[in-house]
């Protein structure tokens, strides 16, 4: 194999198998570096796309709803206003105008997958004794729950709804004392009066929601609420889920509609992930600039342990370009070979821990997404980690004069 090889990929190979203690020990730091790196860009992956799923999963990802409505100020002829000051009015419960036109504009909408209409409002549910004030949300099942996927929650029954039925969730079933087949009594505000069967019980996880939310179908929210033939709200989703906002925006500014995105009513949720990026890429940059020292160092003794080495090959007739590839291949190697080493140890480690890390019901805590490309970019980044890092002591070497090297 060696005829096929270079004299600086020779000359470099040489170099490190003499020294296979401080070979060793730098490629187990290496490897430690980039196990490391691997394992947190794995989790930081794992926890950010299962935070989004459950955020997208049980919210649309934008809510076309009417405008806020505002006061405005009683004016005289002669343009002096008569009341000074003019309070916020309270926001009914209100249908978008001409839904339909809207909802078909937004279902021809090439940025749009699924646009579906729904009535949301409030009720005070009631059964025997104890009761609750609840949300109500009247929606289509077939469309609404391709948006939000309400079946993958259910703990008890079943997600089909009838005109008589309702879905409510875990926390809500347990403060009334409610199970699957009992009746619960809804009243709303405006006089609605309606008794409803639950068909099955949620738990999208968060207690406010589940204590709060209840679903029933589109005709049924629309007599409780007093909105026969009207829709307050139209949820949508998008081909690019980073891009509700910019959609929303647009729509916002061409209908005379509010559009809300998920990235607005989830401003709190980016927060934390960007903070939790950021400070997953310190320290993964800290972990790199020391596997970076790391082999410069090694690199650096190992220039001064063989400054006679290199006098001889220089008086030889070895060039400089040539002792200046003998160091960057050996830095390149070093990185190199840690990153396979290190990317083994990440896997196993992500393995291990996926295996023994559990819920209390022994369930995992989330799912584990590992991509290839992690492994094949650890490690690119490790071997021109190695190289740069050869750069300094590649030079150094490279400049010592042939008769003071051999000297000593």
């Amino acid at each position: 194999m060696k005829r096929w090889l270079t004299f600086a990929w020779i000359a470099a190979l040489r170099f490190l198998s003499e020294g296979r203690m401080q070979t060793g020990f730098i490629l187990g730091g290496i490897a430690i570096g980039v196990g490391v790196i691997v394992f947190m860009s794995a989790m930081l992956t794992s926890v950010q796309t299962n935070f989004t799923n459950r955020v997208l999963t049980s919210q649309p990802q934008i809510s076309l709803q009417p405008p806020d409505e505002v006061a405005r100020p009683l004016r005289q002829k002669d343009e002096v206003i008569e009341a000074a000051i003019v309070q916020r009015p309270t926001q009914r419960v209100l249908s978008l105008d001409q839904w339909q036109t809207i909802l078909a504009r937004m279902r021809a909408r090439t940025d749009v997958l699924i646009a579906t209409p729904s009535v949301s409002g409030s009720a005070l549910a009631v059964r025997g004794d104890a009761s609750r004030s609840v949300g109500i949300l009247g929606m289509e099942p077939d469309d609404y729950f391709r948006i939000v996927r309400l079946p993958d929650y259910i703990v008890s029954g079943e997600a089909s709804l009838g005109t008589d039925d309702i879905l409510v969730g875990l926390d809500l079933a347990n403060d009334l004392g409610a199970t699957v087949g009992d009746k619960l009594n809804l009243a709303t505000g405006n006089g609605g009066n309606r008794i409803l069967t639950i068909r099955g019980i949620f738990d999208l996880g968060n207690k406010g929601v589940n204590e709060r939310n209840t679903y029933v179908q589109l005709r049924t929210a629309q007599s409780l609420l007093n909105l026969i033939g009207g829709v307050t709200d139209i949820a949508l989703t998008v081909t690019d889920v980073y891009a509700a906002e910019t959609v929303a925006k647009d729509i916002g500014a061409i209908l005379p509609v509010k559009a809300e995105s998920w990235i607005v009513t989830n401003a709190q949720f980016f927060t934390a992930i960007r903070a939790q990026t950021l400070s997953s890429l310190l320290i993964r940059s800290f972990v790199g600039l020391s596997v970076a020292f790391g082999i410069a160092a090694v690199l650096i003794v190992s220039v001064l342990q063989r400054s006679k080495d290199i006098g001889i090959l220089r008086a030889m007739g070895s060039s400089r370009g040539q002792i200046l590839r003998i160091f960057l291949i050996q830095g390149g190697v070093l990185g190199f070979v840690g990153s396979l080493v290190g990317c083994a140890l990440g896997a196993a480690a992500l393995l291990a821990w996926h295996r023994y890390a559990r819920q209390p019901n022994g369930a995992e805590l989330f799912p584990l997404i590992v991509q290839p490309s992690l492994f094949v970019w650890s490690a690119v980044l490790a071997t021109l980690t190695g190289v740069i890092a050869g750069i300094v002591p590649a030079l150094r070497a490279a400049r010592l004069d042939p008769v003071e090297a051999i000297r000593g």
